[in-house]
């Protein structure tokens, strides 16, 4: 590799430029391009492309190519230079080429633990008659899987963003590059589609034992605790017990009901802010995620107070997603806050 090709290779790594470089034209993007749609289809005009140190090398091989060529007045070698200049070029065509039409679209990101990467989901439609090698997505460092889309297909592209805090962590921008056909360019395109996750608090490793479990008698009706004594049907909910599906009623009519009993013995667990073991406000919240994810996994109903909110005793997916994102975006007062109608 020349000296030349080195020091361009050495410039793009040098992390303050390179930094700098990249800050400046991310806010020139985005001013130009303004916030993309939920399902956007990438147009020639928005598609940047530069050659790659592999085509950098190359370009310079071939121009040394044509020096030699015109010094000693060799028709074959003019033949062979021509030949790699017109493949280089045909390569910078094609590779801008692959992402012109491609349909992008946000397919989703499911909420995760502080910790965990959160795997926002990008799916790509290929609404032309030609094939399209050699996809990936990215942002910064994070990169997707590489795949190919044979004409009319789509397919799910994985972006794996670390976490470390709760709450809601943001996509602003991310970009489909391809390197197809000989690596020789890099062609890409950038969208701000503002994309979000949600990020539910760490659970605890070891946490103390939860309140003790209150019981509570009399007519309440409830389909997953007690079946002493048969009170009807009801139409069936997410989460609901598959012992209590009324299956011989569902054979008969295709309507999923489930069973109510009535009379039975209830249990509950309230799980209150101020009754975590500690005073580190990030530490209570593990805490209250740990109880909660252990009662959500053996089905028992719990209830969640915190300071400004309080959630009834409930169980199932719903009411542990309401749960966990009041615990996500829960933010302490200040002690020297005044309380709502207080005298100032």
């Amino acid at each position: 590799m020349s000296s030349t090709t080195s020091t361009y290779l050495d410039f793009l790594k040098l992390p303050g430029l390179r930094e700098a470089a990249e800050v400046r034209v991310r806010r020139w993007a985005r001013k130009r391009q303004g916030k993309d749609k939920a399902v956007t289809r990438l147009k020639s005009r928005r598609i940047y492309i530069l050659p790659t140190g592999v085509g950098l090398v190359y370009g310079l091989m071939t121009f040394t190519m044509l020096l030699g060529s015109m010094n000693y007045n060799n028709n074959l070698s003019f033949v062979l230079t021509f030949l790699l200049v017109g493949v280089g070029f045909v390569s910078m065509h094609q590779c801008q080429r692959n992402l012109v039409g491609l349909e992008i679209a946000f397919a989703g990101v499911d909420p995760v633990f502080a910790g965990q990467a959160a795997e926002f989901k990008i799916a790509i439609t290929n609404h032309s008659k030609n094939r399209r090698p050699h996809l990936r997505i990215y942002v910064g460092n994070v990169r997707s899987q590489i795949d190919d889309l044979e004409p009319g297909e789509s397919r799910i592209f994985h972006l794996e963003i670390p976490t470390t805090r709760r709450g809601r962590i943001q996509l602003e921008r991310f970009g489909v590059r391809t390197l197809f056909p000989f690596e020789l360019f890099r062609s890409w395109a950038w969208l701000h589609m503002d994309l979000s996750g949600l990020v539910y608090p760490k659970p605890a490793r070891q946490a103390p034992e939860p309140p003790p479990t209150q019981s509570a008698h009399g007519h309440r009706q409830h389909d997953a605790r007690g079946e002493e004594d048969f009170a009807g049907l009801r139409r069936f909910n997410v989460g609901d017990s598959p012992r209590h599906v009324a299956w011989k009623a569902y054979a008969r009519s295709g309507d999923l009901l489930s069973k109510q009993f009535s009379g039975a013995d209830t249990s509950s667990q309230w799980f209150d802010f101020d009754q975590a073991s500690t005073t580190d406000i990030e530490e209570r919240l593990s805490i209250l995620t740990r109880w909660i994810i252990d009662a959500d996994r053996t089905q028992r109903d719990y209830g969640l107070r915190i300071p400004g909110q309080e959630f009834s005793p409930a169980h199932g997916e719903s009411h542990r997603h309401r749960c966990l994102e009041a615990l996500a975006f829960f933010e302490a007062k200040s002690p020297d806050t005044p309380a709502e109608g207080a005298s100032s």
